[in-house]
């Protein structure tokens, strides 16, 4: 329990420091999170940021989208030392050097266009809080080979839906044209993880 209480901590602090930009975002701001919920490891009951929703659209997808892909990255960091399949391996490092990407790009894109900005990590954003409902870290951490693989895969499906979720209303309601442009990439990539995924699902069963 430990270890998920720390891992969600670092994700609902991570957008504090956005402003004052670093590649190691690890602060904890506690007035950006809510203790009672993390304490359970709720993924569901995650505390949006103060006022999040009253914060710019864009903002909010920025800083709801970085936690959200920190969320995957900390998944796909198991999977070196655990996975049974080469081809999750795979899958994994790609989850990883695609999604930090993407996150110093939203990280960059915040500090310029909404520089000093209070965080608004907004857990009502369409698919946020599906897509981290079913992420249990704790859960997952133990296990090893094909029951690793298969778990993962029942986790990232539905993470990656949420993803799907965020990045199409963005495509839709973003105001920079980077911000659809990001979104459209999100999708095309997580579509097909989707799939292959699922396909794996029912080969490894």
């Amino acid at each position: 329990m430990k270890k998920q209480v720390v891992t969600i901590m670092l994700l609902m602090s991570a957008i504090a420091g956005c402003s004052g930009r670093s590649s190691n975002m690890t602060t904890i701001n506690p007035s950006n999170t809510d203790p009672t919920a993390m304490q359970h490891g709720d993924h569901m009951n995650m505390p949006s940021s103060p006022n999040a929703a009253d914060a710019p659209y864009d903002l909010q997808f920025l800083d709801t989208m970085i936690v959200h892909h920190k969320g995957a990255i900390d998944m796909a960091r198991l999977a070196g030392s655990r996975a049974q399949h080469d081809e999750l391996k795979q899958l994994a490092r790609n989850i990883i050097t695609s999604q930090q990407n993407e996150i110093e790009k939203m990280e960059d894109w915040r500090s310029k266009w909404f520089s000093g900005a209070a965080p608004a990590v907004n857990m009502q954003f369409p698919g946020m809080s599906e897509g981290m409902s079913g992420m249990d870290i704790e859960k997952l951490d133990p296990l090893k080979a094909n029951a690793f693989d298969l778990e993962f895969i029942r986790q990232m499906i539905p993470h990656h839906q949420g993803a799907l979720a965020m990045a199409n209303d963005a495509r839709v309601k973003g105001s920079n044209a980077e911000i659809k442009s990001l979104a459209s990439q999100i999708v095309e990539a997580q579509e097909a993880e989707i799939a292959q995924m699922k396909q794996w699902q029912e080969d490894w069963k």
